[in-house]
């Protein structure tokens, strides 16, 4: 079911890079770190001094500062970039930790985009991909949890959502116009566990 499209929030939005770390975060910022000191990449003081600062980050843009010259921004370990997703005859995937910020522009020439938020951190419950689709795919992977609206102009075009979101979960809303393109939204496969335990809460 597609829903009203978002107004612009009344409430400040935190900026992308002072979002809160998570104890996880500094966990992942430590691990490359010990990394590069292992190959040679760091000294035993510049690790020192690196893992010191990645146990006292409060945001993920302190945590960020410290591994962006050991790798590209494919390798980091956390991902805080809010610019807009291009791609043009090719295949743009974002995975891993990542933050998903309150309006994401993206743009598909030919092109596929695939987002895979299931270890993303959403800048608000409520985020909007405004997308710009030519001929073009969009490929959503969601956690359970989450809700995905497709509130964007579609031109012979194809929205499949099949995702299974909570009653007042986050929402990732797609709008943006398409044409000749698709949109398709996805909840990770249930492995045999997962059904077991929806079978037992059921029967509860």
């Amino acid at each position: 079911m597609d829903l009203p499209k978002s107004q612009t929030p009344a409430r400040p939005v935190t900026r992308v890079h002072d979002l809160r770390a998570s104890d996880a975060d500094r966990e992942r910022v430590a691990a490359v770190l010990g990394e590069a000191l292992a190959d040679g990449r760091l000294t035993m003081d510049e690790h020192a001094e690196r893992t010191e600062r990645a146990y006292r980050a409060r945001t993920l843009g302190e945590l960020t500062g410290l591994t962006t010259d050991l790798g590209p921004p494919e390798a980091q370990p956390i991902l805080v970039d809010d610019r807009p997703l291009q791609v043009t005859f090719g295949t743009l995937r974002r995975e891993g930790r990542w933050v998903m910020p309150v309006k994401l522009p993206l743009l598909a020439l030919f092109g596929t985009v695939e987002l895979d938020l299931r270890e993303a951190v959403l800048q608000r419950r409520h985020v909007v991909l405004d997308a710009l689709v030519l001929c073009g795919r969009v490929r959503l992977l969601v956690p359970d949890g989450v809700a995905v609206n497709v509130t964007g102009r579609t031109i012979l075009s194809t929205r499949d959502v099949r995702v299974r979101p909570a009653g007042e979960g986050p929402v990732v809303e797609v709008g943006g116009r398409m044409l000749f393109g698709s949109v398709r939204a996805r909840a990770p496969k249930r492995t045999l566990r997962d059904r077991m335990r929806g079978r037992l809460r059921k029967d509860r």
